[in-house]
């Protein structure tokens, strides 16, 4: 970087910005295995909030955890053909335990959807014993070659749910059900808006029968897939024998459906927000969402001041307007021997939503100082009635940063191509999605990927397709199939 202070800017370097910056504001570090990272506690704190909401959500849809081994026969992966030939290449393989050449190679799980079948089909014997709805928080291992930190590293943590259900169409709403609840968390929480849609034969889930995404816009205006729900059909019950005697008194093979998001959205969440200042996270994920600094000069100042910095704190914390389980989490930066302005660069680097600063002066006003982290907009703010100002005023932060990200969005995003030259154009330069025509045949998305790099994103749900939809392929000018959004991807 180019001093201890500056970070790269993303016009100048966006990968080498987004690389300082997760180092920088401490979200995590790299380890000594090669394309693995430790997640430090400023990151895992995001993640744990992540978790957290997103656990409320699925077992508020009738989901439960449970936990599946890290080690999987790789037996079991060959059983599904499309699923050991997708995962194949990403594999680690364990040969040798305990001094010994194992009998069986053992594979260290990529996703589990091989062994968990195989258990379901253990616990499934009618119809009365679906659907099951399970949820595994867990760490999975993919032996990626070109590995960048929470993006795309050779271990990563995760949630994966698997289901089974009697009926395709049962599968198929849980599928759809599980999209949308993603789609609610990533704008709710991260302030990331997506758009649903389904994925193409040539980008499905290995062994899926449709797969589903949500696609964030990342500020180099690349697309970043932060989600994904597949409907698997009965691929895997057929693979696994996961079997049931159906009302009808015949035996019927289950439906299935897995789902996933990683710790990948905490780089999603990085590329959507952050500024050549460092972090900037919303406030329903940030470990610490004020940080309250008392200003001094003298001993008997400080002495006040860290007081009533103090005094605040407890004011805050103990407020129970957003619920008794929801307090606002706040801390109190009273370090001796650094001066303010070296307090608020480090702050400002590690996201914190909003600062307050408290001085001599401050508390004759009987107010504090308020330096919004998003904005950097500063203002005073009476004493008297603190909390639910502050909480209002990250609610304020909150919908601002999802609002931006979706004008940004669309600022970016080009409905009215007319030619595949223009098309490579945005591609070359600006890039962004690109909305056109397709005529459905993989051919032509894969003579697109090796030109211009970019990759169907999704099929979009209704809500996201343009007014006039296009009528031509635009590569062919043949009839489209398809409205699809292009873009390129990390």
């Amino acid at each position: 970087m180019a001093d201890d202070k500056k970070l790269t800017t993303r016009t100048e370097d966006f990968s080498a910005w987004y690389n300082e910056l997760v180092l920088r504001s401490e979200l995590a570090d790299y380890s000594p295995v090669k394309g693995s990272m430790v997640i430090r506690p400023n990151g895992y704190g995001i993640w744990e909030r992540m978790q957290r909401t997103l656990d409320d959500m699925f077992k508020a849809t009738g989901h439960q955890n449970a936990y599946f081994p890290l080690f999987i026969p790789q037996s079991f992966l060959s059983k599904e053909a499309q699923h050991v030939e997708g995962f194949a290449p990403e594999t680690a393989v364990v040969t040798h335990g305990g001094g010994k050449v194992l009998e069986e190679p053992l594979v260290v799980r990529p996703t589990s959807e091989t062994i968990i079948y195989h258990m379901f089909a253990k616990w499934t014997q009618s119809y009365r014993d679906l659907p099951i709805k399970i949820n595994q928080w867990a760490n999975v291992v993919r032996w990626e070659m070109r590995t960048r930190l929470f993006l795309r590293t050779l271990e990563f943590l995760w949630q994966e749910g698997h289901t089974a259900h009697a009926t395709e169409a049962e599968a198929e709403t849980e599928a759809r059900l599980i999209l949308g609840l993603y789609r609610e968390f990533m704008e709710g929480w991260i302030a990331m808006p997506v758009i649903t849609g389904q994925k193409t034969e040539s980008e499905k889930f290995a062994g899926a029968l449709r797969t589903y995404s949500c696609e964030a816009m990342m500020q180099d205006n690349k697309a970043l897939q932060a989600g994904t729900s597949h409907n698997l059909g009965q691929n895997f019950a057929k693979a696994f024998e996961l079997q049931f005697q159906a009302e009808n008194g015949e035996q019927a093979f289950a439906w299935n459906t897995s789902w996933g998001v990683s710790t990948r959205m905490v780089g999603g969440l990085v590329m959507t927000h952050s500024d050549d200042n460092g972090l900037v996270c919303p406030p329903r994920l940030a470990p610490i969402e004020v940080v309250i600094v008392p200003i001094w000069k003298s001993d008997e100042e400080r002495a006040r001041v860290v007081e009533a910095a103090q005094k605040v704190r407890i004011e805050l914390t103990e407020w129970t307007g957003r619920g008794a389980t929801d307090r606002l989490r706040v801390t109190v930066d009273d370090r001796e021997g650094v001066k303010p302005g070296a307090k608020y660069y480090e702050w400002e680097m590690r996201g914190v939503p909003l600062r307050l600063e408290i001085g001599p002066k401050d508390l004759e006003k009987g107010s504090v100082f308020s330096a919004r982290r998003d904005m950097r907009a500063k203002a005073a703010l009476p004493m008297a009635g603190l909390p639910a100002t502050v909480a209002t005023l990250l609610e304020t932060i909150q919908g601002d940063l999802l609002a931006a990200a979706k004008a940004r969005r669309e600022a970016n995003s080009h409905r009215n191509v007319t030619s595949y030259a223009q098309f490579k154009e945005i591609m070359e330069g600006p890039g962004g999605f690109v909305y056109t025509g397709w005529n459905g045949d993989p051919a032509i998305e894969a003579k697109v990927k090796e030109e211009t790099k970019a990759t169907i994103r999704v099929i979009p749900d209704p809500e996201f397709r343009s007014a006039e939809a296009p009528r031509t392929c635009l590569v062919t000018g043949e009839p489209a199939k398809h409205e699809v959004i292009w873009a390129k991807a990390y």
